[in-house]
């Protein structure tokens, strides 16, 4: 192979991890899902790091990118919604709308595709995010109903809370709000404490549930939105 495809092939692989998440959703069945999320964020990360390392920058890699993480960061994660919508409590009033509910879910594939959008012109974006990134937005929901499913399932929940939830995701994505990136410019703590204070943060929860991805994402997003002076520099 082409050393200059290599990165092109490893993000085709996050589509095909997206497309698999997708189907995997559709039947209910979480738990591959989420690890082909997972999987797909793997494949992403690698993807920018190869193409770096190898010195390749071409329009038609930033451009594919894009379009594998439509799939496996708002497809596959408005697909596990789409399929839980099914299994949620639905108060009365909404009987009349409950088999048109579930495809509300798909306004987050729309809105990640926006943020996707925005990311690309975006010039603010080269080092530091503005609203919440795809791919914690997948991992999010991904964990939050492969850990909380007996919860969200059970008379304490509903539709309209998983709807209303949905929707402050899908505004979270577009926001104008400045989030953390975790890009070490340098290990001192003056210049990192805000990425130290998140990292410091995550330790009790993965003692406490480490399977608990979710609540981490959480966090990120109160340290985000708590300290946004800190998250600018």
């Amino acid at each position: 192979m082409n050393l200059i495809n290599l990165p092109n092939a490893i993000t085709c692989c996050n589509l095909v991890c997206g497309c698999m998440a997708t189907g995997c959703a559709f039947y209910g069945q979480y738990s591959y899902a989420v690890l082909l999320i997972v999987l797909g964020a793997v494949f992403d990360f690698f993807d920018g790091m190869t193409a770096r390392a190898l010195g390749i920058s071409s329009p038609i890699g930033k451009e594919l990118d894009s379009l594998a993480d439509v799939v496996t960061f708002g497809l596959a994660p408005s697909a596990i919604i789409f399929y839980l919508f099914s299994e949620v409590h639905c108060p009365d009033m909404l009987l009349p709308v409950r088999k048109a509910l579930p495809y509300t879910a798909f306004l987050m594939a729309a809105f990640s595709a926006l943020r996707l959008a925005k990311f690309n012109i975006d010039e603010r974006q080269h080092y530091g995010f503005i609203g919440l990134p795809t791919p914690a937005n997948a991992l999010f929901w991904g964990s939050l109903v492969l850990c909380e499913h007996a919860f969200l399932v059970s008379a304490k929940f509903n539709a309209v809370f998983l709807f209303l939830f949905m929707l402050l995701s899908c505004m979270l994505l577009v926001c104008e709000v400045p989030m953390l990136a975790l890009k070490f410019k340098n290990m001192s703590w003056a210049d990192n404490r805000q990425r130290y204070v998140f990292l410091i943060g995550c330790l009790p929860i993965l003692l406490l549930d480490p399977c608990a991805l979710y609540l981490i994402i959480l966090w990120y997003v109160a340290v985000s939105i708590a300290f946004p002076r800190l998250v600018r520099s």
